[in-house]
């Protein structure tokens, strides 16, 4: 490092701290690291003395000390794309007042610190007030003393603005025509006072829990535009109509295509929500309905599949709409290793039943007694519909159904998916793939539930409070899908997706990764040669990037900052999202 003076003309000359390094072609180059300009000449001379190696004598000390050292890399990786993508801005939008500046200062420090370290509201105050800072978050923001009364407020502030936010949000990336993905999910509540807190199907697997269900909009490439919450025993379907009413009403979009999963997306829906609002849809038929077009003489033929694995028909039973019969040899294997392994496991618990009634003094005695015993062996696996059960009193048998089973299994493998959009606007392949794109949103559920941002479990009694939480981690996982974008080739994600699907013999058949992806998953290094990391770990490695600040007993009123320097990881970080970090204020 060194000292170099700078002319600037009539004005006094810039003064600035400077490190020399070279490129990566060997060319020497420099880079500023801070602006000393305000210090007094006799500490820039002290300092252009220790940096050439002198030393400094006096009573006291003179070297450089750190007064503080902060974590800052990820704080600013995710605020810098923040303001890339002008979130910030959209959240403010026409709010011109203090008070305004201040809560969305604090919504968007709570975005960064749900994206580098979740944790609770009072966690979160803790860790940006300039006593008990963990990063440099609170700093960088110029927070200063953070009460637990503002994030509340601020909460509270963000979710006044949750309307006109998704309607800037898609202003920017929906347009008329699009295919629009739409699912739902649910999370658990710690606590019994939330007037959404309801008891219903948890797909978090915690019965035992209240919980809340919401609903997320995105694009099909899985950015996410629009969230809702939804009390915790509402049905699937019933979620529909709220997003259709703001994709026509909110964001005047006049045609789009819809695309749900079978219990979405079902037929009184249809006939309710969607045909009357006019618009696509692309979705999925049950099992029973697979069944009934199977049968002697339907439409759905098994010999179709001899030597192709997708086909278009037509039946009476959905006027003026498209069936695309796909057919997955691979799926049908697993489906048929999977039955047959909880039939086993159903069998176990029945043999262990029968044994316990042909006990000698067996608790089971009544044919009631046994029917609540043979009943929890058959549902726990789901098989209860293949088993003809034989119960009376003091007397169990059971015996497989051979011939349902084996009509089952002749449809293993076999998924239908029903769209009204015309062929000419949508092949059969590419309505395939858009129905298969649906993971994109259960992907967007694990980062915001598991992985990265822990929406769960929500500890908040207030409705608005719950609802402006769910949309804070909807606003942090867009932040966290741009990044994952931009830092692609440092993930373990596939950078040549498009190129491997369109290498593939069929949309039915599961894409193969690319070789590059197969590479870097191979030798955990991409093409460059950098570490390849998960996003987390990324996130965390960035975050060895510390802001410390400076201070010298010659100019204790005159602290600065200095970075460390970067790692070749954390420069190619940067470099692919295109940010300074000494910038990002």
């Amino acid at each position: 490092m060194f000292i170099d003076v700078v002319p600037n003309r009539d004005s006094p000359p810039a003064v600035l701290l400077r490190e020399a390094y070279r490129d990566e072609h060997g060319r020497p180059q420099k880079r500023t690291l801070g602006n000393l300009s305000k210090l007094p000449w006799d500490v820039i001379e002290a300092l252009k003395a220790l940096l050439k190696g002198g030393t400094l004598l006096g009573g006291e000390p003179k070297e450089l000390s750190i007064e503080r050292s902060l974590p800052h890399g990820h704080v600013a990786a995710v605020l810098g794309m923040i303001r890339k993508i002008a979130l910030d801005r959209l959240i403010l939008s026409r709010s011109k007042n203090a008070e305004a500046g201040r809560y969305c200062d604090l919504i968007v420090a709570m975005m960064v610190d749900r994206l580098i370290a979740p944790r609770s509201k009072l966690g979160f105050v803790r860790a940006v007030d300039q006593e008990t800072a963990t990063t440099s978050l609170g700093d960088v923001l110029g927070l200063g003393h953070v009460r637990e009364r503002e994030a509340y407020e601020a909460l509270d502030w963000l979710l006044a603005r949750q309307a006109r936010i998704e309607n800037g949000l898609a202003k920017r990336h929906l347009k008329d025509g699009m295919l629009v993905l739409y699912d739902v999910t649910s999370s658990y509540f710690e606590g019994r006072h939330c007037p959404l807190a309801q008891y219903g199907h948890s797909r978090d697997r915690r019965s035992d829990r209240l919980q809340i269900v919401y609903g997320l909009l995105c694009t099909r490439q899985g950015l996410p535009i629009a969230i809702e919450v939804f009390e915790g025993n509402a049905a699937d379907p019933t979620t529909l109509k709220a997003q259709i009413d703001k994709l026509k009403g909110r964001f005047g979009i006049t045609r789009i295509v819809m695309i749900g999963d079978r219990g979405m997306i079902t037929k009184a829906r249809i006939r309710d929500d969607l045909v009357p609002s006019g618009l696509d849809w692309i979705t999925c038929l049950r099992a029973p309905q697979i069944q009934a077009l199977a049968q002697e003489g339907g439409p759905l033929q098994l010999s179709l599949f001899d030597e192709r694995d997708l086909a278009e028909i037509t039946s009476p039973d959905f006027p003026g709409e498209r069936l695309i019969v796909c057919r997955n040899r691979e799926l049908a294997k697993e489906r048929a290793r999977k039955r047959q392994a909880l039939l086993l496991a159903t069998e176990k618990e029945l043999l262990r039943v029968q044994a316990q009634v042909r006990r000698k003094g067996s608790h089971l005695r009544t044919a009631g007694e046994i029917g609540l015993a043979v009943g929890e062996a058959v549902n726990a696996k789901k098989m209860a519909k293949h088993f003809a059960l034989d119960i009376r009193d003091g007397h169990f048998t059971f015996a497989r159904k051979a011939a349902q089973i084996a009509a089952e299994a002749r449809l293993d493998g076999i998924y239908v998916i029903r769209t009204a959009v015309p062929a000419e606007d949508l092949s059969a392949a590419h309505a395939v793939q858009a129905y298969k794109d649906l993971s994109r949103v259960e992907r967007a559920f694990r980062s915001m539930k598991t992985v990265d941002l822990e929406i769960r479990p929500i500890r908040h009694w207030n409705a608005d409070r719950v609802r402006a939480h769910v949309f804070l981690c909807m606003l942090a996982y867009h932040v966290e899908w741009h990044l994952r974008q931009a830092l692609a080739p440092l993930l373990f994600h596939d950078t040549d997706l498009d190129g491997a699907r369109a290498e593939r013999s069929s949309p039915v058949v599961s894409t193969e990764p690319s070789p590059a992806a197969r590479t870097k998953k191979a030798i955990k290094r991409n093409a460059n040669g950098d570490r390849v990391n998960s996003f987390a770990g990324l996130i965390d490695h960035l975050g060895t990037m510390t802001r410390n600040t400076m201070r010298m007993p010659l100019a204790a009123k005159h602290p600065f900052t200095l970075l460390s320097k970067p790692t070749p990881l954390q420069e190619a970080g940067f470099n692919l999202l295109g940010l300074d970090p000494k910038r990002v204020q």
